[in-house]
């Protein structure tokens, strides 16, 4: 099996449960499936690489801040069906160019979805 670049992304968030109510609709629109639930997280899958949600008990306060050193955005392939189930979930638009939109959660996040062309699929 060919491998992506990635194992796994993990976000620490303040608010799982908003995290999980903005995050999952998303990534099961670009395909993802639910891989892992815990106490304190959740993790969704496609192929072999996963996304986690977690609010860690070891989580220093203070948000995320997109504009500090650390991660800026997260861009995935996708379709306008993404888009539409992250704004059915509350993400704001920060930028749409038509290729790609930049969407933020409410916890301050970022995800671009860079929109594939007809007749392709997007992933993660």
């Amino acid at each position: 099996m060919a491998r992506g670049l990635f194992h796994h992304v993990e976000l620490w968030v303040d608010d799982l449960a908003r995290a999980e109510a903005q995050w999952g609709p998303v990534l099961l629109a670009l395909g993802c499936e639910p891989f892992q639930h815990w106490e304190r997280g959740r993790s969704w899958r496609l192929g072999d690489a996963y996304l986690v949600v977690e609010q860690s008990p070891a989580l220093v306060p203070g948000g995320h801040e997109r504009l500090r050193a650390g991660l800026n955005h997260l861009a995935v392939h996708g379709t306008r069906a993404a888009v539409a189930a992250a704004l059915a979930a509350d993400w704001a638009v920060r930028v749409d160019t038509g290729d790609a939109v930049h969407l933020v959660d409410a916890q301050g996040f970022e995800l671009e979805i860079v929109v594939a062309a007809a007749g392709e699929t997007g992933s993660v």
